[in-house]
């Protein structure tokens, strides 16, 4: 009788080889590994983050590439700032027309202030005029 076209006694043989081979390649390993590499059993999980930004717009450069670790704090990309700057500069318009039609507030209470005090010395001149008028009118009587 023939194993794979050997003998039996040549098939043993081959077997005890290989079985003595994989028993020496063992017992030469310590169970050491090369720098940078590592050994272990278990499963490996991947982590995904989402990254998002505050506000909305359009990048303009991404600093970064996929897979590239990044350190906290660092910047990944950079957004399209023109709207942003555009509505600045409408806020700092807005308030500056305010700032100009407050203080023509505050001048158009002066203006009225000054229109009362007026119209009050008018008033009392008037009322002297009349006292006047009503005691030569008293006289003359």
């Amino acid at each position: 009788m023939k194993f794979l076209g050997l003998g039996w006694g040549a098939a043993v043989i081959a077997v005890a080889l290989v079985a003595a081979g994989f028993l020496a390649l063992n017992s030469m390993n310590d169970g050491s590994v090369p720098d940078g590499f590592a050994r272990g059993n278990g499963r490996i999980e991947a982590v995904e983050i989402n990254v998002a930004a505050r506000d909305g717009g359009r990048i303009e450069t991404v600093h970064v590439r996929e897979g590239e670790f990044v350190e906290p704090g660092q910047q990944l990309a950079q957004l399209d700032t023109r709207q942003l700057q555009a509505a600045l500069a409408q806020a700092d318009a807005e308030l500056s027309r305010a700032t100009i039609a407050a203080e023509n507030a505050r001048l158009l209470v002066r203006q009225r202030e000054a229109e009362e005090q007026a119209a009050a010395a008018t008033l009392q001149q008037r009322e002297a005029t009349y006292d006047a008028a009503q005691r030569q009118y008293e006289r003359i009587r």
